[in-house]
């Protein structure tokens, strides 16, 4: 046990030195473990969480370098050196113009006099070894992406450099650039959506606690002054250690310790957790109160059931950005209304939801059965759902172009839960089967 107390303090020591590295600085697992007297094993961990933290990115020929953590909320747009990482590419020249944002690319593929029409400043010409398109782009205010591994001449570097305008070299042909360029911004777009605790984080007034020795009077002074029913419980070192509610102190007199009443041990979440993680963690646990801690445990603040779920709706009626597996296999399918007034489902499979038999994938008729049950829920309920089992039966094999109908049948619901059968069907016949439970993430 003291050995894993050890490398856990270990970690976060390598974590808090990448932190104080100034950024540009480059990082190896070999020269981590070296200066700070760890395993290269734990230098890798810790070098792999700081990247999930934003903290560092690993570039080709240059290797892992500090960077700039980028802040939540901040513009889609993408800067000339997000685009140096995803195209795998390096600098010519310009480096100076690296950190400017990037408003849209132009495909080089016709003669210069027509070209310059489509080069605005602060695009992006994405063109072969072409140096008078090079020197075009330039002038107009452009940077400059050379495909196919090519270079340039000195002068168009120079030129690069004076005028703070990056130059690039991928070794990637321009079809493949310019489609990992926009599957970037899509992904952007999607994770831009996806809310994260954080982001409900900061609107919240200042955090309220109790301590162990705290008394019964403590708690329900602090519950006149906040109007809150729950609160976190910390050590001395502002560390979580339980939770308190008026229901656990009801029976204390005024001057009695909270100590034997505090529920030990809460289930925590990090800034970095989603809403929709987030809700489902309160939905399955049966809990309305959530601590959010760092990493090393010490308190940040803390959401309700409440402010989650009106964070989703809010966050629902935002305009659609980017397009999920999820969207995208739910795009063929319309609704209609059965004889009852249910909810059906029906459309037709398209090439991309198939293996490569020719038949329809597994995993996508899961997805396809899966969003059904949950709208069916929606329309009976009025809540959001997620699936908590399925059980699936596969009866016949379904062929791209078949058109199939999905029937959710409500079996029962209750406040938390909804249960129903799910029939897919092709030309009257059945070729799936599913029980699905769904827990609302909605009831109080």
């Amino acid at each position: 046990m003291d050995g894993q107390e050890e490398n856990v303090t270990k970690h976060e020591q390598l974590l808090q030195h990448i932190e104080q590295l100034k950024v540009g600085s480059k990082i190896s697992v070999r020269g981590l473990a070296r200066e700070l007297g760890v395993s290269e094993g734990t230098a890798y961990r810790a070098v792999k969480e700081a990247e999930n933290f934003g903290l560092v990115v690993t570039k080709e020929r240059i290797g892992t370098v500090r960077i700039e953590k980028r802040p939540r909320g901040m513009s889609e747009q993408l800067t000339f050196a997000d685009v140096v990482t995803i195209v795998e590419g390096h600098v010519l020249g310009g480096n100076e113009g690296l950190a400017k944002p990037l408003h849209k690319y132009v495909i080089g593929a016709m003669k210069e006099q027509a070209m310059a029409r489509y080069i605005d400043a602060g695009s992006l010409l994405i063109v072969g070894n072409r140096e008078d398109a090079h020197s075009l782009a330039l002038e107009q205010g452009a940077g400059v992406l050379i495909t196919g591994g090519f270079g340039t001449s000195r002068e168009v570097r120079i030129m690069a450099d004076e005028l703070g305008l990056p130059i690039i070299s991928s070794r990637h042909d321009t079809f493949t650039v310019a489609s990992m360029i926009n599957r970037a911004i899509f992904d952007r777009l999607i994770k831009k959506k996806i809310m994260l605790v954080e982001d409900i984080i900061g609107q919240k007034p200042r955090l309220q606690v109790l301590k162990v020795t705290s008394s019964a009077a403590d708690f329900h002074m602090l519950v006149s002054e906040t109007g809150e029913h729950r609160f976190p419980v910390v050590d001395e070192w502002n560390r979580v250690i339980g939770i308190v509610s008026l229901k656990d102190v009801s029976e204390l007199k005024e001057d009695q310790s909270i100590e034997k009443s505090v529920i030990r041990r809460p289930i925590t979440a990090s800034l970095q957790t989603s809403l929709a993680s987030a809700a489902q963690i309160m939905t399955w646990e049966g809990i309305d109160f959530l601590p959010i801690v760092d990493r090393n445990r010490k308190l940040i603040a803390s959401v309700t059931r409440k402010e989650v779920l009106q964070a989703m709706r809010d966050a629902q009626k935002q305009p659609q950005l980017g397009e999920t597996f999820d969207h995208l296999i739910w795009n063929g399918f319309a609704e209609e209304r059965g004889e009852q007034n249910e909810l059906l489902f029906h459309g037709f499979i398209i090439p991309q939801m198939a293996t490569d038999l020719g038949t329809i994938s597994e995993g996508v008729l899961l997805n396809v059965m899966t969003q059904a049950g949950r709208r069916a829920a929606w329309d009976v309920t009025g809540n959001d759902h997620v699936v908590d089992n399925v059980t699936t039966y596969f009866v016949r094999p379904v062929q791209i172009e078949d058109q199939i109908l999905v029937r959710p049948l409500i079996l029962e619901t209750s406040r938390r839960t909804c249960k129903m059968d799910i029939v897919v069907t092709r030309e009257g016949s059945v070729v799936c089967k599913a029980v699905m439970t769904l827990q609302s993430i909605d009831h109080a």
